[in-house]
């Protein structure tokens, strides 16, 4: 009978080669292919999932696995299969072929969505389908989706379901899926960052409205001009450090594991601490404080007529707690001539490093790595727990690799030559199987 380590990387593989790729406003191959293949090993081993699409090709799976004990609140344990997309000119590889390497640290699987997060999906499956082909029930009911359009802001995934099939998630009161659980090197320690906390997410349109005219007039209603001085002062503002409690939690960890002083009065020692982290360090260092990153400009026809309006859009990322703080002082450097309009909000998380569930998950990490710390941090982006909160439920960030400390894992979410270890699956596998059969 094979286990889940035996499976993991085909799986992986498979799922790499399904071109999922998301290009947003409900453009792209979608994910019906992918969710077919995962019907497929979930039907093979006697489950009955279901799928169900919120437009043609943007589908979703979902199925229930009843556990030990029925009258414990349910678990959504949950992937994505979508992906950003990938220039192929760009990589060193084929980002859908699944290459396999071996390099002298271990093999690796090279492509697209090898870390985001066709990864854990695999792992996931694996342990589900073991779980299953050997008779044993998690410890409580857990719902295993796998959602379409996370990378887009889940409208037609984990909303849609959300907000069309609640049903679906009755009675769950908790959530795991991306971003966390992977290990990194702390001063020669290996800890685990759990992810407790994640930014709140502002798309936004800033639209300046002039006088049209001809290119070799005066006016002092230029829209261009307008815009261009809103952006440059949202992408040059410099937010000030903001240390919320589950980035104080970090970094005073960082701090037992390194000796490093914690001194939020001297932002140096933030910086310090952050740095410690090694590789990761780009991805905590998003989260003290809040971002605004002008992506897009557009405006104007021809050279020579000025145009009657520009538009921009920003993507700015605000801290739990800090969300009406920040959309103020964005009003304020926009201006009053430049409005404001979201094109995509979703709010900013921050649970509990405490409680079953938590010890559940570090106790796993324990029985497989003994000694390593767990420590809570912030995801910079946003993941579909998002849209699972708005049915109050408590969401987490756990999809544990054990990885090497020369790997930029976190610099690899939507980079290129996207890889994974195939070792660190199978330690995946081995620390979900033990947290479903235990949380």
């Amino acid at each position: 009978m094979p286990t889940a380590a035996d499976e993991v990387i085909r799986i992986c593989q498979e799922l790499i080669r399904i071109d999922t790729s998301n290009y947003g406003d409900n453009e792209g191959p979608g994910e019906r292919a992918a969710a077919e293949y995962v019907m497929e090993l979930l039907h093979e081993v006697g489950l009955e999932p279901e799928l169900f699409e919120s437009s043609p090709g943007r589908a979703s799976v979902v199925v229930r696995l009843e556990g030990q004990d029925r009258t414990r609140p349910a678990l959504v344990l949950h992937g994505h299969l979508d992906v950003v997309p990938a220039a192929k000119d760009d990589w060193s590889v084929d980002p859908f072929g699944a290459e396999v390497t071996d390099e002298p640290g271990g093999s690796l699987i090279w492509g697209r969505g090898a870390v985001d997060m066709k990864d854990m999906d695999a792992m996931i499956l694996a342990v589900v389908r073991q779980m299953v082909r050997e008779g044993r029930k998690p410890a409580r009911d857990v719902v295993v989706a796998f959602f379409a359009d996370e990378e887009a802001g889940g409208v037609y995934g984990a909303r849609w379901a959300v907000d069309n099939r609640p049903e679906l998630f009755e009675g769950a009161t908790e959530a795991i899926s991306e971003v966390g659980g992977y290990s990194v090197e702390v001063d020669g320690k290996r800890a685990y960052l759990l992810q407790t906390a994640e930014k709140g997410i502002a798309w936004l349109r800033l639209i300046a409205d002039g006088r049209a005219g001809h290119g070799s007039q005066v006016n002092h209603e230029n829209a261009v001009t307008e815009l261009a001085a809103a952006v440059a002062r949202i992408g040059q503002h410099a937010w000030p450090y903001t240390v919320t409690p589950t980035v104080d939690a970090l970094l005073r960890g960082v701090s037992d594991l390194t000796g490093l002083p914690v001194d939020y009065e001297d932002p140096t020692t933030i910086d310090a601490l952050v740095d410690a982290l090694g590789p990761v360090a780009k991805f905590v260092g998003a989260t003290v404080r809040n971002t605004s990153n002008p992506t897009q400009l557009e405006s104007g026809y021809k050279a020579n007529v000025i145009p009657g309006r520009a538009e921009a859009t920003v993507d700015v990322r605000l801290l739990p707690g800090h969300e009406e703080a920040g959309m103020a002082t964005l009003r304020e450097l926009a201006g009053p001539n430049v409005r404001i309009e979201p094109i995509h909000l979703d709010t900013a998380l921050e649970v509990p490093f405490s409680g079953s569930l938590v010890d559940a998950m570090v106790a796993a990490i324990d029985a497989e790595d003994p000694g390593a710390k767990v420590l809570p941090y912030t995801l910079s982006g946003g993941t579909d727990n998002k849209s699972l909160h708005r049915l109050g439920i408590t969401g987490y960030g756990f999809a544990p690799l054990q990885l090497t400390n020369d790997l930029d894992f976190a610099g690899m979410f939507h980079g290129v030559d996207e890889r994974v270890p195939t070792e660190a699956l199978k330690f995946g596998t081995r620390v979900l199987d033990r947290l479903l059969g235990t949380c």
